[in-house]
């Protein structure tokens, strides 16, 4: 029996939204810095968020994250109101902002956030462009993940 190497990577994962690959197809994704506040930076540290029915709003040239909720801490300050639903300025170079909002005039596409991630110190974003599945396209993914698991299932027994 030979042993495994676990690697060493820590994981940089904050949060991610596993409800947008479920309800959409993600076809282009993108990499944004998020301008935060202090107290909101010390709650991702201890992973205080959620991503669920979170989306990009593209507007007068900037975006925008809406929908994501960073819980205070207990030990946030007196002095600063917590509004854990704030709306988080995305911080995206210009032609990236003018393909994204290209892109969403178009019937069926939208912008989602699917994950917050640590990069060296700083928060950033990965946001995508989706277009919406519909009913049949959920079970159809769903079908064909299963399909492979029972593969893998197949090939490890008949392996042995």
């Amino acid at each position: 029996m030979t042993k495994t190497k676990k690697s060493k990577v820590p994981d940089n994962t904050i949060v991610q939204n596993k409800k947008a690959r479920h309800d959409y197809f993600i076809e282009d994704t993108f990499e944004a810095g998020v301008a935060l506040q202090g107290w909101e930076v010390k709650s991702l540290r201890a992973k205080k968020s959620q991503l669920t029915d979170t989306y990009v709003l593209i507007k007068d040239g900037e975006a925008f994250l809406l929908g994501c909720h960073v819980t205070p801490l207990e030990s946030a300050s007196t002095h600063v109101v917590a509004d854990p639903t704030r709306t988080k300025k995305l911080l995206l170079h210009r032609k990236e902002l003018a393909r994204l909002f290209s892109a969403t005039q178009q019937k069926g596409y939208t912008c989602v956030c699917t994950k917050l991630y640590w990069k060296s110190h700083l928060v950033k974003a990965q946001i995508a462009l989706a277009k919406g599945k519909q009913a049949h396209d959920k079970r159809a993914t769903l079908k064909e993940r299963e399909w492979n698991i029972d593969k893998q299932r197949l090939v490890r027994h008949n392996n042995r």
